[in-house]
């Protein structure tokens, strides 16, 4: 893959997950139930894409690396299942916007966990982003449910967050695809017995909602992120994936009327702005 069709593969990959929370709203059913049809379509889709490719060598793992890939996995599902309850919540704009705010997580958790200095132009990316989250939410209330779904999607966010820095911590000489099926798998684990008494009540039209959420969000958006990672820097990456809030609102404008307000456009260009001034100032 040279420079140009990496360029292309990572922004599909952003618009990819900028879709998840539009199906997630289309699949008409739990947050539970969204997530053990997500992790169970990203598996398949998973292992396609390792058997395409070829390259993918699967190593034995020691018990400390299967417990940090099952650590890992109850972060995402609960990163997941945080996400689509705000959308059910508050609907995608606000829950999109909300997520977006693992990055400021990041800056902070990092300083902590691996013991980096965090920069004055760090706290102010952060301060920008805690800005932009107040006028997402139209008012600022527990009781409201815009503020209840926004509280779900900065959850989201946080869990996020401490995906990332695990993998960064724990992902070492482990294949990407590897650590992203056993992390899937762990989600697939976890949420079918909760959601077992709804699978028989799941509509067809649902199902393919669901297929596409983990095949083509999940499974291929991964994938298209990893490739494209062989061959762009990471803040490059972490630029062009600032876009994917702006893609959710877009979908969601169009395809459900979610119209944002001046102030949610305002507070979303604070937290985008955060995004890519954190991009910026990776290393």
């Amino acid at each position: 893959m040279n420079q140009r069709k990496a360029l292309w593969a990572i922004h599909l990959g952003a618009l990819l997950f900028g879709l998840s929370g539009i199906f997630g709203k289309l699949a008409n059913t739990t947050p539970q139930m969204i997530a053990a049809g997500r992790a169970i379509f990203a598996v398949l889709a998973l292992l396609l894409f390792a058997k395409l490719i070829g390259k993918a060598q699967l190593i034995r793992l020691s018990l400390r690396q299967v417990a940090l890939l099952v650590l890992g996995g109850l972060l995402l599902g609960g990163h997941w299942w945080s996400f689509f309850e705000a959308v059910q919540i508050s609907g995608v704009a606000i829950a999109t916007l909300g997520f977006a705010s693992f990055p400021a997580f990041t800056v902070l958790l990092e300083g902590l966990l691996f013991r980096e200095r965090t920069r004055l132009a760090e706290f102010a990316m952060v301060a920008l982003v805690c800005l932009g989250l107040v006028l997402v939410t139209p008012d600022f209330d527990l009781a409201s449910q815009a503020t209840a779904g926004l509280l779900w999607a900065v959850l989201s966010g946080l869990l996020f967050a401490l995906l990332s820095l695990l993998n960064r911590a724990s992902s070492r000489g482990i294949e990407p695809i590897q650590a992203a099926l056993g992390q899937n798998l762990t989600v697939l684990l976890c949420f079918v017995p909760l959601a077992w008494p709804e699978l028989p009540r799941v509509p067809a039209q649902d199902w393919l909602w669901l297929a596409l959420l983990g095949i083509f969000c999940t499974g291929l958006a991964h994938s298209l992120f990893v490739a494209s990672l062989r061959v762009l820097k990471a803040r490059t990456t972490a630029v062009i994936f600032a876009l994917e809030p702006i893609y959710g609102i877009a979908f969601a404008w169009l395809l459900f009327n979610e119209v944002p307000s001046l102030r949610m456009l305002a507070g979303g260009t604070l937290i985008v702005s955060a995004i890519f001034l954190s991009a910026r100032m990776a290393k």
